[in-house]
C-alpha cells in the first residue's frame, strides 16, 4: 500500500511538506501545481515552488517529491515537463483536478475533463517528451458537473500514456463538499489498465476503511485529513497491518508547529507569514482541542514578533526573519490541556 500527500495549492508548500513528512507514513508527495501557459518557464520558477529539486527531489525526511504541472497546451506542457526532468523531477504529474474558478477560467485543472481528446493529447505529448524511465501520472476529478464522463476521461489519460491516476472522488462543481463518491473509483479501476489511487474525504482510519471497501483501492492519497491530523498516514498504515499505533500527542506536535513557523519566518515576507501559521493552526483545531486556544490567541495578530512569543519563541532579527526555538517542554507548558481524541473517532467537516 502506498500513501501519498496530496498537492494543495496555497496550503501544502515546501515548508508544510517538510514538516508533515517528518511525522512519517508518507511514501511520496507532490509539489503545488506549476502553471504552464504559453512559454518555457525558467528553472527559477521550478525551484521556487519545488526547492526539493535542489536536494534530490526529496524532503528533509527523505520522502520523494513529484512535480505537478497544470495547463492546456500539449506542446508547452511537454517542453516544461522535459525541463523539469533535467532539473531532477523523478515523476511528472499532470493536474486535471483543481476546481478553482480562477484556474478553470484559464483552461486549467478540472475544466479540461470536458475534453477527453485534449486530455489524451496532453498526456501523449508529455509522455513523448520525457525520458522513458520517468513516469507520467495524472490527478483527476470525476468530471465538471457530473461523473458521467469520468470513465471517458480516465481512459483518455491512460491511452495517452499515464501509468497512474489519482482520482479525487468528487466533481469540480462539488468542490470539497461531502460526500466523496468512492464507488466511481471502483468503476474507473475496472475501466483502465493503470494504478488507480483513491483520494477524497479520508479524515480518519474509519474513513480509510470505508473508502477501501467501497473503491477497492489499494493505494491512497491524503489531503486535508493529513493536514488536520499529521499522524493519519501512520494510523492508517498501522491499521492495514493489524497493529495499534500511538497517536501523535499535542506535546509532540508542538515542536513541529514551532519548526513550521521558523521556516515560514525565514522564507515568507513578514506581511504574509502570519496568514500561513493561522491557516495550519485552524486546520489542526479539527483534531486537537489545544490548537483551538492557540489559534484564538494568534488569529488577532498581524505581526510576527507577537506570534513568536505566543509560540514560545524568541523574536528573530528583522534581517533573518527566523525565530529561535525554545525548549519543547517549556512551550508545551504554555498550551497543555486535555489529550487529543483518537484519530479513529474524528469526524471533520470539509
Amino acid at each position: 500500500m502506498q500513501i501519498a500527500l496530496a498537492p494543495m495549492e496555497g496550503l501544502v508548500d515546501n515548508v508544510l511538506r517538510d514538516v508533515l513528512t517528518q511525522v512519517g507514513g508518507i511514501d511520496w508527495c507532490v509539489s503545488e501545481f506549476i502553471r504552464v501557459s504559453d512559454r518555457l518557464l525558467p528553472p527559477r520558477v521550478f525551484y521556487a515552488l519545488a526547492p526539493e529539486l535542489q536536494d534530490g527531489a526529496k524532503t528533509r525526511a527523505g520522502t520523494p517529491m513529484r512535480i505537478q504541472l497544470l495547463g492546456s497546451d500539449p506542446q508547452c506542457l511537454a517542453e516544461n515537463a522535459a525541463l523539469a526532468c533535467t532539473l531532477g523531477a523523478p515523476v511528472i504529474d499532470l493536474n486535471f483536478g483543481c476546481p478553482a474558478k480562477t484556474v478553470n477560467r484559464s483552461r486549467g485543472g478540472a475544466v479540461l475533463l470536458n475534453e477527453p481528446e485534449l486530455l489524451f493529447r496532453i498526456v501523449q505529448a508529455v509522455r513523448a517528451a520525457v525520458p522513458a524511465g520517468i513516469p507520467v501520472t495524472a490527478k483527476m476529478r470525476l468530471g465538471c458537473d457530473s461523473p458521467e464522463g469520468a470513465l471517458d476521461s480516465a481512459r483518455a489519460l491512460v491511452a495517452g500514456g499515464a501509468s497512474e491516476l489519482v482520482v479525487h472522488a468528487r466533481t469540480k462543481v462539488q468542490g470539497y463538499q461531502p460526500p466523496a463518491h468512492w464507488e466511481w473509483i471502483a468503476r474507473i479501476r475496472d475501466a483502465v489498465d493503470a494504478t488507480v489511487i483513491a483520494n477524497g474525504e479520508i479524515w480518519s482510519v474509519d474513513d480509510w476503511r470505508r473508502c477501501r471497501e467501497v473503491s477497492g483501492a489499494e493505494h491512497f492519497m491524503l489531503g486535508r485529513g493529513l493536514v488536520a491530523r499529521p499522524d493519519l498516514a501512520l494510523q492508517i498504515r498501522a491499521a492495514a497491518e493489524n497493529r495499534t499505533a500511538q497517536t501523535l500527542k499535542w506535546d509532540e506536535l508542538l515542536p513541529l508547529v514551532q519548526d513550521y513557523w521558523c521556516q515560514v519566518r525565514a522564507k515568507v515576507m513578514p506581511r504574509y507569514a502570519p496568514g500561513r501559521i493561522k491557516q495550519w493552526l485552524h486546520a489542526l483545531t479539527r483534531g486537537y482541542p489545544q490548537a483551538e486556544a492557540l489559534f484564538a490567541d494568534i488569529r488577532r495578530e498581524r505581526e510576527c514578533p507577537p506570534i513568536d512569543a505566543l509560540l514560545g519563541l524568541q523574536s528573530a532579527p528583522a534581517e533573518t526573519g527566523a525565530g529561535k526555538r525554545s525548549s519543547p517542554a517549556a512551550f508545551a507548558r504554555l498550551h497543555r490541556s486535555s489529550p487529543p481524541p483518537p484519530a479513529d473517532t474524528l469526524r471533520l467537516a470539509s
